[in-house]
């Protein structure tokens, strides 16, 4: 197995350990959930430009690096959704957006056919991993330094706020990425 297929696995495995350290009761442990989630981006970062450089891009990475990280990122948004930190509605749409394009990328495949990652896909992917950051620095410093005491808006509604960014760019996303397929597959097939 080479080194970007061994990252991916990684990646699924960080994924429940995240959610482990999110709510073991142990002091800073969002600070310990961040730098495990921070872990599991960069392996994301990190297999593809790999795969890509060292000419080792295999099937397994083509169909397990969006699973590992739909994972990683599920995992947060499903932390965040049980500590109300996050609408079920944002949830449901980004889960919703994802099962669509994967849905998509697999008939594609089966035909053959590569439709690349638009835009606001990988604007929906950075804005997704940075926000999940900002919100455990934010959840960090709340337990340990009472930000939000004085603040107008709580973490709740701060992670609200960046959240519906994400779920508004992963609804754009996945229509642009739909649309576009509908002229380069064949959906009666």
């Amino acid at each position: 197995m080479n080194v970007p297929n061994r990252l991916t696995l990684i990646r699924m495995v960080i994924a429940p350990v995240y959610l482990l350290f999110m709510f073991l009761p142990l002091p800073h442990r969002f600070l310990w959930a961040l730098i495990i989630f921070a872990a599991g981006a960069i392996t994301d970062a990190l297999d593809g430009r790999i795969a890509r450089k060292y000419n080792q891009i295999t099937v397994f990475g083509k169909l397990l690096d969006p699973v590992a990280d739909k994972m990683l990122t599920t995992a947060a948004l499903l932390a965040f959704l049980k500590l109300g930190w996050c609408s079920v509605w944002i949830v449901m749409i980004v889960l919703t957006r994802e099962f669509a394009v994967t849905s998509v990328r697999l008939i594609a495949s089966a035909q053959g056919v590569v439709i690349p990652a638009n835009i606001w896909g990988k604007l929906k992917t950075v804005s997704q991993l940075v926000f999940i950051v900002v919100i455990l620095i934010l959840a960090e410093l709340e337990e340990s330094r009472s930000i939000f005491a004085n603040a107008s808006l709580s973490l709740a509604e701060v992670s609200n706020i960046l959240l519906w960014i994400t779920a508004a760019l992963a609804v754009i996303s996945g229509v642009i990425y739909c649309v576009k397929s509908r002229k380069l597959i064949d959906f009666s097939k």
